[in-house]
């Protein structure tokens, strides 16, 4: 379980408090500026902050960043480094330390993700050849392999910084394949994302944020109400039912 005690970084995100179970789906919404980012940044380790985070009953700021690279992955807005690697020495990276990259459970990871994410013909292609969406998805792939739980036994937290940005709606669809495998392995996931039509599908619970401070949080439906979206993104919004289900409109 992950436990998030009243983190606070300066006056970008304010105190606040919540769990996320093993096997849920947790999203962060809120307008630009918001501190979703910020958020997912203080719960990596990869900046510093006010209060606790626990993994596992372990608090993380305890732990060196190559321990806490054992517990969670962090996918950040996209970026591709300056030196060029293959796309599979690029994944070999993401092998836990204590794993062979010629273990055979490496391999069938490796096969059954890239198969997941439509990247098995790219395996041998640089980084630096390949599209936006399709380095996103390579970038996915990495991030999963981390945590891997047969890969890695201490795996428990997968951090998602706008996934679906670079993606078109085919490659998008991927991505929820993607997590949903993920949930179904045990893992927590909390994800930021724009995306409110997706977060009433896929997540099981919503922070609602704006200007750094936690406005709402519950279920899909509870957060994700007209009243609260109007409010806090400042803008008309009408909830609709289209074949059975809500759909978000915005004016």
């Amino acid at each position: 379980m992950i436990h998030v005690n009243h983190i606070h970084v300066s006056e970008r995100l304010l105190p606040l408090s919540f769990t996320c179970q093993p096997g849920e789906v947790l999203h962060v919404v809120g307008p630009n500026g918001s501190g979703k980012s910020t958020l997912l940044n203080a719960i990596a380790g990869m900046i510093s902050y006010q209060g606790e985070v626990v993994i596992d009953g372990i608090p993380t700021e305890q732990l060196p960043l190559t321990e806490l690279a054992l517990y969670r992955a962090f996918l950040a807005q996209s970026q591709r480094p300056a030196f060029n690697l293959d796309l599979f020495q690029y994944l070999a990276l993401s092998i836990p330390h204590s794993v062979s990259v010629h273990d055979v459970n490496v391999a069938a990871a490796v096969q059954e993700l890239a198969d997941l994410m439509s990247i098995s013909d790219k395996l041998h292609r640089s980084i630096h050849e390949l599209s936006g969406g399709e380095w996103q998805r390579v970038r996915l792939v990495g991030s999963c392999l981390q945590v891997w739980p047969r890969l890695n036994d201490k795996a428990r937290l997968l951090l998602l910084d706008e996934p679906s940005a670079p993606l078109d709606i085919a490659q998008e669809a991927m991505l929820y394949k993607l997590i949903d495998y993920m949930k179904q392995k045990g893992l927590s996931i909390i994800v930021a994302t724009h995306d409110l039509n997706r977060t009433l599908r896929h997540a099981d619970r919503v922070l609602l944020l704006k200007q750094g401070v936690l406005q709402e949080s519950g279920t899909p439906s509870d957060v994700l109400t007209e009243e609260n979206l109007a409010r806090v993104f400042q803008t008309r919004v009408k909830s609709v039912d289209f074949d059975g289900k809500s759909l978000l409109l915005f004016e």
